[in-house]
């Protein structure tokens, strides 16, 4: 059997069917990850000897026939989620060697089905950044093309499952960071709804647009992971009690009749030609299956990454307060109190994550606030009314996911406008706190490939992944030289 060309289902009954044992299962992504991640770079802390210990309770549980979807199935995890006494470090010197105390919401339901820890994936630092080349150590390349970035922030995440170096993962997602590195590695990663899936334990970015989600090979793997995540949780105040339901239901009914919007602001001058191009040939494939096509607006869309990085700046610049070197993380030096948080803070933080608390605390500064802040808000609220409105006419939205492939490394880590111009096409889905999936549906003339995404209405996780699914029964994947 070859690990990388199955899905979570797949393996799940050669697990239960004795076809393979859980160990021999984690033994192989081990070997794997040895012998290709020093070229990929996708994983920061790798848990070879908790995944052992990890496997040999999984396979109790598969002998006694009580195995769960995710017993014994290999996951990453992204640096920013905690784990109980392995290292968990936001690819940050902040905290680079910083161990939780206790286990975030997800991992504790994880944990409850037996899953196997392959280790934590690295990303931008402190998930700042579009391209996990603003980490401390580990800085990710792209399977498709190690020359080029895998995206950000979830790059390792997304590069790990893109390699075959993991079956499935999570990341997270605060203007596209699940979104965007899954369309530059080929591979599917859905952001759930705001509240959907608990953030207790997430290391906080922005906490109004945080989103933790899986990514994988397809639609249905990642339903199988969102079913065992997602859910209320009362450690967390903001997440939604909605009822989980079965999000993979829907996979295989028809969406004869189904309206899919493609809003045009999205296939303006700013997005290549061939990504256009993949992205409108997909829809056509849906008008093939039954699907109606509804042009449509977002006017807003012009105004959005301004307003994405007034808010997501002004909330960093107050999570990341926390970080003095007094409580935990880096201790810097100093005769003074004040000089010992300035010493921490300026060792501590990378480049870009300076850049962000400033941004931050400049729109939330006196004479400010009013100027940016606030129409920042009001912007918000403009953005939820347009896509409500497209919603009055659509069950789905599709759009281009990133405006381009994956640049090459280096291309625009000196110029940090263009980079945060990059996140057009998925800022506005969570400030509008909706669901969305990025999932392949072209390679541009290099074999880069290109991502698609779908945007639903919230908590209508299961409708996204029924038409992701769909397109994708019809879509071969291109395998890149690490699962050839």
């Amino acid at each position: 059997m070859d690990i990388t060309k199955v899905s979570l289902k797949e393996l799940r009954k050669a697990l239960d069917d004795k076809e393979i044992s859980a160990a021999e299962l984690a033994e192989e992504y081990i070997g794997r990850i040895k012998t290709a991640d020093a070229e990929v770079e996708s994983y920061i802390t790798v848990t070879e000897e908790q995944a052992k210990i990890a496997a040999e309770q999984a396979q109790k549980l598969i002998d006694d026939n009580k195995a769960q979807p995710l017993t014994g199935i290999p996951l990453a995890i992204k640096d920013n989620i905690c784990t109980d006494g392995i290292r968990t470090t936001c690819a940050s010197k902040m905290l680079e060697n910083f161990v939780p105390p206790y286990n975030a919401t997800v991992i504790e339901k994880l944990n409850g089905q037996g899953y196997v820890l392959l280790g934590k994936t690295s990303m931008d630092e402190f998930a700042m950044g579009g391209s996990t080349q603003t980490a401390a150590f580990s800085k990710t390349k792209n399977p498709y093309d190690t020359g080029r970035v895998p995206g950000g922030s979830s790059g390792g995440s997304a590069a790990a499952v893109s390699a075959g170096l993991a079956p499935a993962a999570l990341g997270s997602d605060t203007g596209g960071s699940i979104r965007q590195p899954s369309s530059f590695c080929g591979v599917t990663g859905l952001k759930p709804t705001y509240g959907r899936v608990s953030r207790y334990g997430l290391i906080a970015f922005a906490s109004s647009l945080d989103q933790i989600g899986p990514i994988a090979n397809s639609a249905e793997d990642c339903g199988i992971l969102l079913n065992a995540v997602a859910g209320r949780d009362e450690h967390d105040a903001t997440s939604a009690g909605v009822p989980v339901e079965d999000f993979n239901a829907k996979i295989g009914q028809s969406i004869k009749g189904m309206k899919i919007a493609l809003p045009r602001e999205f296939f303006g001058d700013s997005t290549d030609d061939e990504v256009k191009q993949a992205v409108t040939a997909a829809a056509k494939e849906y008008e093939k299956l039954g699907a109606e096509l509804v042009d449509c607006s977002m006017s807003s869309l012009k105004y959005a990454v301004a307003a994405y990085y007034l808010i997501s700046g002004a909330e960093a610049a107050s999570n990341l307060s926390r970080f003095d070197g007094i409580k935990y993380g880096l201790r810097g030096e100093g005769r003074s109190f004040d000089e010992m948080i300035r010493d921490s803070r300026s060792r501590g933080f990378g480049a870009e994550v300076k850049r962000r608390i400033l941004l931050g605390n400049y729109a939330l500064s006196s004479g400010y606030y009013d100027a940016y802040y606030r129409k920042a808000l009001a912007l918000k609220q403009q953005i939820i009314k347009e896509y409500n409105d497209i919603y009055a006419q659509a069950d789905v939205i599709l759009t281009p996911t990133a405006p381009t492939v994956a640049y090459r490394i280096g291309e625009q880590e000196t110029d940090p406008v263009k980079m945060y111009l990059a996140d057009i096409c998925t800022v506005t889905v969570n400030i509008a706190s909706l669901p969305a999936i990025s999932l392949p549906c072209g390679y541009n003339a290099d074999g880069m490939p290109i991502g698609m995404s779908l945007v639903g209405k919230r908590f209508d996780e299961a409708t996204l992944i029924q038409t992701a699914d769909a397109y994708q029964r019809n879509f071969t994947v291109m395998p890149n030289k690490f699962r050839a």
